[in-house]
């Protein structure tokens, strides 16, 4: 009979804000509790909870990071902290975010003699150029292969994200840990004209959304240029934003057409992506798209930048355009191919959705995980000698 497993989980978010990581650490957590894995989650928490979590968490001391007040970094673990982790008697560390409190861990991590993992879910360097902070790009790459060579494993959402890392001397203990979709919630039928009638949008009117935070590395500023380029070109279309941020203020004087909806969650997103007809997203921030996943599932094809986290999804001229991030017109080009040629739209969308469903299978993804779990506490123990 398999031993049964205690892990420590940390991570910069996990409850006060609803993003791609939060929900996926919240999936998994679910998922190892249903399996017989005890989990317990240490992470800054807020006043006001985002969403409703799983699992036993613990907070961690933080502060809101200056430059974007709805994120907390956390401290280093506090005496009490540790003393619940010496108890737990954790099996394993699963330190989701490399930041003050994940370092903290992979400390104890040693101090204990406990086998630690990483998981790899934001190209923070990307998001140096968009606040001025490209020159600490070296600094932080060098931090990153540090960190990670502690670690047993370091699991990385595409082999394209792979191969970024490969390419920056990231250690050879990277292993694939894909997503998956809820492909029953996410899904054609979910389409709605009374939705469309209520946000202004027209039966025969053509429709492209963008779903996700409305964030300045998200590439908001592309995509209101190539937003403004088709509206000089006169194909009739309309433009749909799923989602909030702080650059919305901006946003909304530069796109007058276009409307925002909002945060939407569950079947009210699931209702958005379906009732669209164009997905578009240029962020090069990801390394799993998530969004363009949702959107697959629903039967859209995708315009994306040509980066990590689309790279592995949008399939080039079978289920969307994958194009060069300094390429405005050529997004607008293929954009307004899409716009014009309903076959193709079709096409491309019915292919969407049978590759998310037949790749994309959450079970399977957790159940290689944990797999790959017992393989870093085995290799560990074997290789320090513990029984």
């Amino acid at each position: 009979m398999t031993e049964p497993l205690r892990v420590v989980l940390t991570t910069g978010n996990y409850n006060y804000i609803k993003d791609g990581v939060s929900l996926t650490l919240n999936r998994l957590v679910e998922w190892l509790e249903r399996n017989g894995v005890e989990v317990m989650i240490i992470a800054p928490v807020a006043e006001t909870p985002g969403m409703k979590h799983f699992g036993k968490l613990l907070p961690v001391p933080s502060f809101a990071i200056p430059t974007r007040k709805e994120y907390r970094l956390g401290y280093k673990l506090t005496e009490k902290l540790r003393q619940e982790i010496f108890q737990f008697k954790p099996d394993l560390f699963h330190i989701a975010v490399p930041d003050i409190t994940g370092h903290s861990a992979l400390k104890l991590s040693e101090q204990m003699q406990v086998p630690a993992v990483s998981s790899f879910h934001t190209r923070f360097d990307t998001y140096l150029r968009y606040y001025k902070l490209g020159f600490l790009k070296p600094l932080f790459h060098a931090r990153l292969r540090a960190f990670y060579a502690r670690c047993e494993h370091v699991y990385v959402p595409s082999v394209s994200m792979i191969d970024k890392l490969a390419g920056q001397g990231i250690a050879d203990n990277m292993r694939l840990w894909t997503r998956g979709i809820d492909h029953e919630r996410f899904n054609p039928a979910k389409r709605s004209q009374a939705w469309r009638r209520a946000h202004g949008i027209a039966d025969d009117d053509l429709l492209i959304a963008y779903a996700g935070r409305l964030v300045a590395e998200k590439n908001m500023a592309l995509m209101a240029r190539v937003f403004s380029e088709l509206g000089t070109r006169g194909i009739e279309h309309r433009t749909i934003l799923l989602g909030d941020g702080p650059e919305a203020g901006w946003m909304r004087k530069a796109l007058p057409e276009t409307v925002f909806a909002g945060f939407l969650h569950g079947d009210d997103l699931a209702t958005g992506y379906a009732s669209s007809d164009v997905f578009f997203f240029p962020s090069v921030s990801e390394t799993f798209g998530n969004v363009t996943l949702e959107a697959m599932a629903s039967g859209l094809p995708a315009v994306t930048a040509d980066a990590t986290g689309s790279r592995c999804l949008v399939r080039e001229g079978e289920t969307g355009f994958l194009v060069p991030v300094d390429r405005e017109d050529q997004m607008a080009d293929r954009l307004m191919q899409l716009l014009e040629d309903k076959d193709m739209r079709i096409k491309f969308g019915a292919r969407a959705r049978e590759i998310a469903i037949s790749e994309h299978e959450w079970d399977g993804i957790f159940a290689k995980l944990l797999t790959d779990y017992r393989d870093a506490i085995a290799t560990y123990r074997d290789r320090n000698g513990h029984i």
